[in-house]
């Protein structure tokens, strides 16, 4: 029996009964990686330890509804003991030697780790093509991506072989490849997560946040890694609460906007058919939607190449050779470590944005750029927090289009920034963002749409998501089976 295909719930009962066992779930789910190994969803699976601790979770009481669970782990998340490379030459060999806060609160709740999930180098790409260790593919069609940078967390979910797996979001990576993959992805409020163990791409940008195939469960999980950190000073201090409270209630009186820079003619038009029909089930169950302007959101992707740029360039160089990773073989001297090291262990794209941040870093271009562009972010988290004054939650289109094929070129350093020009005004204003798929195109390749919240309010995200996922009950496993519901 496929006991992962279950409802959660109906799995915790399971392992209460001692009907099934935590390695009957974590063999199952290695036998589904194995069954699906094209995809190239993982760099690093970690089967001979989470089988030893599926053993010792045997004989222990259940004592929540996670208990015995496998989850993947996007690999730019520090795991002691078990390789972490980023998916780049560089950290190739590199194992840590403490886990992230998030992986702690994660085994806290006897959660097992199944492996360490593909993506982009760095976290730096939209297709996560730019793996040292070749693309993850989609279930839905194995010639498509399946987004980035949190490319072989989304396959993984989608393809069905776990129920969870965490991601991490700078402008879109958790979004974008749940839109691709047609799953569900959150992306928190900033600080809501703690970054600690988090290998920084652009620090006041990332976020971690859940991955799975439906909204409770998503929720669920957001509830085990949210919290205050003292470890991540920009972690929020915010009390405890339910992500699942508002999950099942109904939409009625609710106030939504929709900008309509997301529903210009950059969308394709078989999206935004689809965006449609989903707001006519909102206002026929009692939801007023309306269309707004917000102002800058059209600059984003400018901002986010002048920030998050910047900030890799500072970020990434704690990566000399010297310390830990890959070093060039035989330096003539220190520079050559150096230079050698960094030429050899970075692949293309992280290169180049390592320079462009580092020119608009260099001397006066701070001020004129990096500044400037803060100064607009502020604009526009104002510009948001002005129209949460009048409505509930903001919607659109998650993407652009639906997931193209791995072989589109990857010449144009600027189309990976224009994948993400819906997602990446969410990590501009630091405000919670939500995937949920809401339909398919013509090749029946998942379509997605966003759901944007006020900070810190995930708990309505999560209300109506939910209610749209109840409406629609699409059948999102890519094999046929049953469905979402």
């Amino acid at each position: 029996m496929k006991y992962l295909s279950l409802e959660i719930k109906e799995i915790n009962n399971l392992l209460k009964e001692k009907k099934i066992t935590p390695v009957d779930l974590v063999k199952e789910a290695f036998e589904n990686i194995e069954s699906n190994k094209e995809l190239n969803a993982y760099i690093t699976l970690n089967k001979e330890e989470a089988l030893k601790q599926a053993e010792e979770l045997s004989d222990k009481e259940v004592d929540n509804i996670l208990f015995g669970l496998p989850i993947a782990i996007k690999d730019n998340i520090i795991t002691k003991g078990l390789r972490t490379t980023c998916a780049s030459h560089i950290l190739e060999n590199f194992t840590p030697i403490y886990d992230a806060t998030i992986i702690e609160k994660i085994k806290a709740k006897n959660m097992i780790i199944i492996g360490k999930t593909n993506m982009d180098e760095f976290a730096m790409g939209s297709s996560s093509r730019t793996s040292y260790f070749g693309a993850p593919k989609n279930p839905w069609n194995n010639e498509k991506i399946s987004g980035g940078s949190s490319g072989g967390s989304a396959t993984t979910i989608s393809s069905r072989d776990v129920l969870f797996a965490l991601g991490s979001d700078t402008g879109g990576s958790i979004r974008q490849p749940a839109s691709y993959t047609g799953i569900v992805g959150m992306k928190p409020t900033y600080g809501r997560v703690s970054r600690y163990g988090l290998v920084a791409f652009a620090s006041s940008l990332d976020q971690v946040g859940p991955m799975t195939k439906n909204v409770y469960e998503n929720a669920l999980l957001l509830n085990v890694i949210a919290g205050k950190d003292s470890k991540d000073l920009t972690s929020a201090s915010k009390e405890e609460e339910d992500f699942t409270r508002l999950i099942n209630q109904d939409i009625k009186g609710m106030k939504i906007a929709v900008p309509n820079f997301f529903m210009s003619d950059i969308v394709s038009e078989e999206i935004r058919n689809q965006v449609k029909e989903t707001i006519k089930v909102l206002e026929k169950n009692g939801a007023t939607v309306n269309y707004i302007d917000i102002k800058y959101i059209e600059n984003a992707v400018t901002l986010y190449q002048i920030i998050a740029m910047g900030e890799a360039s500072s970020n990434l160089a704690r990566f000399d050779g010297i310390r830990y990773g890959f070093s060039k073989e035989n330096p003539k001297d220190i520079n050559d470590v150096y230079y050698g090291t960094r030429a050899e262990g970075f692949g293309e794209e992280v290169k180049r944005r390592i320079m462009v941040g580092s020119y608009l870093l260099s001397g006066e271009n701070a001020k004129i750029y990096y500044d400037k562009a803060l100064s607009i972010r502020d604009d526009m988290r104002k510009e948001f927090t002005d129209a949460f004054k009048e409505y509930d939650l903001i919607i659109g289109p998650t993407t652009t289009t639906t997931a193209y094929n791995l072989t589109d070129s990857m010449d144009d350093p600027s189309k990976s920034f224009m994948d993400d020009v819906l997602v990446i005004p969410v990590n501009m204003a630091g405000l919670p963002g939500l995937n949920i798929p809401i339909g398919f195109d013509n090749n029946h390749m998942p379509i997605g749409m966003q759901i944007i919240g006020n900070a810190f309010e995930e708990a309505k995200v999560y209300q109506l998501a939910s209610f749209i996922e109840k409406e629609l009950k699409l059948n999102l496993n890519p094999k046929g089976g049953e469905n979402n519901e």
